[in-house]
């Protein structure tokens, strides 16, 4: 059985304020008979506008209840919900940082055919030779020297890198493009008219012109896979501040002259 206390904490949890029992309330309070009394009705001419029925009378509390009636078992009152701090939005994990890309490096190549060679030569001024050069003119006597045409003809454009100023995030102009764009050039060059042996002078056109970083210090043979063979030579600037490695570029051509004359 619900108490009448317990009964009015239910309904005003339900935000009830006027109710009314549909048959006797056990242990109720008993009802004063006059706020049951209904009204009698009235003898005047009902009104063109409808009257809206008055509330009924506050609940009454009814007369104890027979005892007949079956027990209620009593309920608990709901307990109330404990209401936490709102969840914060789920945020989606954060995107990995793109890998740093390698910095654009930055050379001009010539690339030139003096009579059976194919030449690949770093440019010191980032321009193309001049007659009057004096990187020209030594590049001239090296190949007289080598018993090679002293007026090598230039192969197009120089190749410049980078290609595109700026480089721009969805073209990569790293080291690596830098050597497949140097290699497919002189490869599709060598399909045209093959070299029994490839210059590579100054350091940037021996370092991308093969396939694995290489120091044009001192002179040397390169073996350069599906481009052949290769003799690597100092810059042509660089050879003219250190007179000393002259010497050894006579001695380092005497050995490579074979691969494009045919003295033994």
């Amino acid at each position: 059985m619900i108490d009448e206390q317990q009964r009015r904490a239910w309904l005003g949890a339900m935000q009830i304020d006027v109710w009314l029992p549909r048959q006797a309330l056990p242990f109720a309070a008993p009802s004063r008979p006059e706020l049951l009394a209904l009204p009698e009705p009235r003898s005047e001419a009902p009104s063109r506008r409808p009257v809206r029925p008055r509330p009924g009378p506050p609940a009454a509390e009814s007369a104890a209840a027979p005892a007949t009636l079956p027990a209620r078992k009593v309920l608990p009152l709901p307990a109330r919900l404990s209401v936490g701090p709102a969840p914060e939005p789920s945020r989606a994990p954060a995107p990995a940082p793109a890998a740093a890309r390698e910095a654009p490096p930055r050379f001009a190549l010539q690339l030139l055919r003096a009579g059976a060679c194919l030449l690949l030569v770093e440019l010191p001024s980032g321009e193309p030779f001049a007659s009057r050069d004096p990187a020209y003119r030594l590049l001239k006597d090296l190949l007289r020297a080598a018993q090679l045409p002293d007026s090598p003809q230039p192969l197009g454009e120089p190749i410049r890198w980078p290609m595109l100023r700026g480089n721009p995030v969805s073209f990569d102009q790293g080291p690596e493009a830098a050597r497949l764009y140097v290699r497919t050039v002189l490869q599709g060059q060598l399909e045209q008219a093959p070299a029994p042996c490839l210059w590579l002078v100054g350091e940037a056109a021996a370092r991308f012109a093969s396939s694995r970083d290489a120091q044009a210090s001192e002179p040397d043979d390169l073996g350069l896979g599906a481009l052949g063979q290769a003799w690597r030579l100092p810059g042509l600037e660089h050879l003219m501040t250190t007179p000393a490695l002259k010497a050894a570029l006579w001695d380092s051509m005497r050995r490579t002259m074979r691969c494009w004359t045919d003295k033994p």
